[in-house]
C-alpha cells in the first residue's frame, strides 16, 4: 500500500478469492442437491403409497380397469420426479397446461380412498368455483392436494371429517394481487396445530411427526409458487386445520387451444 497526505491507498488482488467463491458454491449446489433429493424421496414414498395400494387391490382379484390406469399414473409420476431431480431443477413451465382443479381434487381423493375408508373419514366435498381452469403441471398439483390429504389424514385418525371446497375469488385484498383465483381449502377435524410451530410449517424439515420428514408442506408450498400461488393456513388447537391454497384462473390465451 502507499500513503500520500494522510490517504492509504491498499490494492488486494482477487486471484486468491476465486477459488474460494466457487468452492461455495459447489458447496450450495451441493446443499441444494441434498434438499432437492431429500424432498424428491418424499414425493416418491407418497406416490409409492398409491401405487402399492391399487396392487394390492389388483392381486386381491379386484379386476377393474381404472385401477391399472391409476397405477400407471402413479408410475409416470414417479419417473417425471426422477427425471427431475436428474436436471435439478424445476419443471419447465413447458409442461403447463390448461387444468380443471374439480378433476384434478377428485382425482386426487381417489387416490386416497381407501386411506379415508380404513379411517372411515366423511369427506364433504363443496366444489363450487366457477372457473376452476388453471395453467400449471397436473403431476405437481396433484402432489399438493396428496400431501394436504395426508396431512389431515394423519392429523385425524380415526372417525373424521374432510372437507375439501373450492370458490372464486377476485383480485385483491384477501386473494392474488393482480389476477383472479380460485382457492381450493382443505380443513380437517384433527388436533390443530400449536401457534408456536405454524410460523414454522414451512420450514425444510420441520416436523411434530415422530417418523416426519418436513418435507411435505415446504414441496408444497414451493409447487405452489412455482405456479404463481400461495398457500395459508388457520388452525386453532383442538379445532382441526384449514389449509387454503389460491392459484390463478386460467387466462384466455392459456384457455385458447
Amino acid at each position: 500500500f502507499r500513503s500520500i497526505a494522510g490517504l492509504t491507498l491498499v490494492l488486494h488482488s482477487l486471484d486468491a478469492a476465486r477459488p474460494f467463491e466457487l468452492s461455495l458454491q459447489r458447496l450450495d449446489r451441493m446443499a441444494g442437491l441434498g434438499t432437492l433429493s431429500a424432498g424428491m424421496a418424499h414425493e416418491i414414498k407418497n406416490a409409492m403409497v398409491a401405487v402399492k395400494t391399487f396392487l394390492d387391490l389388483l392381486l386381491q382379484g379386484k379386476q377393474d380397469p381404472q385401477l391399472a390406469v391409476i397405477v400407471q399414473r402413479e408410475l409416470d409420476r414417479i419417473n417425471a420426479m426422477v427425471t427431475r431431480m436428474l436436471r435439478f431443477s424445476s419443471p419447465s413451465r413447458d409442461r403447463y397446461t390448461t387444468l380443471h382443479l374439480h378433476a384434478l381434487l377428485e382425482q386426487s381423493l381417489g387416490l386416497v380412498q381407501p386411506q379415508l375408508d380404513t379411517q372411515k373419514v366423511t369427506v364433504d366435498r363443496t366444489l363450487a368455483a366457477a372457473p376452476d381452469a388453471v395453467c400449471g403441471d397436473s403431476y405437481q398439483l396433484e402432489q399438493v392436494f396428496l400431501n394436504l390429504f395426508f396431512n389431515a389424514l394423519d392429523a385425524m385418525g380415526s372417525h373424521g371429517r374432510l372437507r375439501v371446497a373450492t370458490e372464486a375469488v377476485p383480485a385483491g385484498p384477501g386473494g392474488l394481487p393482480d389476477t383472479d383465483a380460485v382457492r381450493v381449502t382443505v380443513q380437517d377435524s384433527g388436533v390443530g396445530i400449536a401457534p408456536e410451530n405454524l410460523a414454522r410449517l414451512f420450514e425444510p424439515f420441520f416436523t411434530t411427526k415422530p417418523e416426519g420428514t418436513g418435507l411435505g408442506l415446504p414441496i408444497t408450498q414451493r409447487i405452489i409458487q412455482e405456479h404463481r400461488g400461495v398457500i395459508r393456513v388457520d388452525s386453532r388447537p383442538g379445532e382441526g386445520a384449514a389449509f387454503h391454497v389460491l392459484l390463478p384462473v386460467a387466462t384466455p390465451a392459456e384457455l385458447a387451444p
